[in-house]
Parts: structure tokens; sequence; C-alpha cells
């Protein structure tokens, strides 16, 4: 039996891959992030499974489940919000699940700042104007930061910046910014993307910390820091549509 790591995307239910939907149709036991996941999701899940909720619990318990339904012959579906493949926990869960001998896999799912790109309408890559996006967070009451990952560094390069898990140090944070990306750079703050109760807050490093506040915003939100979200009618267009390539590529190899 296999420990399927599913992302459970941003939160809506109908923002899972086809095989995920699968996969928590045939696992009788589910463990899921009741902090982050939209109840509607576990409707997926099989009539009479085990939901197992695991804000609560530690690592070592969560671990416990999966060895029982394995040692029980029963599929795991494990829900991850967004991404298994960031800020997810993924490698220890999967170390230790290797060191007792439980199989496991992994189906990706939507990234959280992917589903406030999309909310917001905006390409985190402009041509020209910004073509790389840092996903990154800050240290408060979490685990050490490298660094060589210093926020300023990444700050230097001009890309779109993407902060996770950062929201209750939003003024620090665009003060901090202010330096690279200049007091008036765009900034987007968005809470539960996709979700019943999302919500979008658009301003400035000057002004986006006020709003933050005055919103009473302290987590679930992905914060945005870069020129693409300001106006970008005036780019440079892609080269991968350009008429000129267009008609190059049509016209085939020279002979």
């Amino acid at each position: 039996m296999t420990v399927h790591f599913i992302g459970a995307g941003p939160g809506a239910a109908d923002l899972l891959t086809v095989r995920a939907v699968r996969l928590l149709r045939e696992s009788p036991v589910c463990l899921y992030a009741g902090s982050y996941l939209d109840p509607e999701v576990l409707a997926h899940c099989a009539p009479g499974a085990e939901l197992i909720d695991t804000q609560d619990l530690d690592l070592d318990r969560i671990i416990e489940h999966c060895r029982v339904a394995h040692a029980a012959g029963q599929e795991v579906a494990r829900l991850c919000s967004g991404d298994p493949s960031i800020y997810s926990a993924l490698a220890e869960q999967t170390r230790r699940l290797d060191a007792i001998g439980v199989p496991w896999d992994v189906t990706p799912g939507v990234p959280a700042y992917a589903a406030a790109a999309a909310l917001l309408g905006t390409e985190l890559t402009v041509p020209e104007l910004v073509q790389s996006v840092v996903l990154t967070r800050t240290r408060a009451r979490s685990t050490a930061m490298p660094e060589s990952e210093a926020l300023d560094r990444f700050a230097s390069t001009g890309a779109t910046l993407v902060l996770h898990l950062a929201i209750t140090r939003i003024r620090a944070l665009a003060e901090e910014l202010g330096a690279d990306y200049g007091v008036n750079c765009p900034v987007a703050v968005v809470y539960r993307a996709s979700q019943p109760e999302q919500l979008v807050l658009r301003g400035t490093l000057a002004t986006i910390a006020e709003q933050v506040e005055s919103a009473g915003l302290t987590r679930a939100a992905v914060i945005i820091v870069g020129r693409a979200l300001g106006r970008t009618t005036d780019c440079v267009e892609s080269h991968l549509y350009d008429p000129a390539r267009v008609r190059h590529i049509a016209a085939g190899p020279a002979h």
C-alpha cells in the first residue's frame, strides 16, 4: 500500500488535478491540514473514508497513522496545501516513511502563488521587464533561513518576489524591500485565493502594510512584490509570437 502526497491546491475543491481526485476516491484514509483546506475538498473522498485532521498533530503521530493504515493494507491520501514541492514538510515525512518501509508517491497541485497570480490576472514574468520569480519566506517562529538566502540578496535582482509565511512581518518587510524595489513598487497580498473568503489587497511598498493590518490578516496570505504587477501596456512583446518568427517557422528550413 502507498501513501500518496497530494497537492490540494490553494483550497478550492475544483482546483485539484484529475489524478488527485482519483486517489482521494480510492484511499480509505485521508490525512489533511484543516487550517488551510476548504472542507469541500474532502467531498472527493470515498464515503466512509477515515478523515484525520493533522493541524494539531506532530510529525510522529502523522507517520504513525500512515504506518497503521499501511499495516492494514489501506492506501493513504496525505493532502498538502498548494503543491508538495514547497513548504510542505515532504522531506521529513518521506524520510520517516522510508525508514519504516512504507512506500509513497507525490501528485503535484496548484501552488498558492499561481492561484494568487490567476486571481490578480497577472503574469509574473514580462518580457524585458522581469523574467525571474523568486519563491521564498522569512523567519518568524520557524526554522532559520540560510545566510545565503537573505532577502536583500533576492531583492537586489529585481525579480518578482513571492513571499510565503510572512504576512505577520509585512511592515518590516515593506521597509526592507523598499531599498531595492523603491517605495512605489507595486505589491499585492492575496489571502486564501480560490476560497470563499478570498481577499485581494493592492498597493505599494509604502502603503501595503497599513492595508494588511487594517484587514487583520495573520496567516494564509501570499505577498507578491514586483514591477510585473504594475502597468505593462508599453512592455516589449514576447518573441514567441512575433509575426516574423512565426512566418520563419512556417516556411521551414531553407534548401
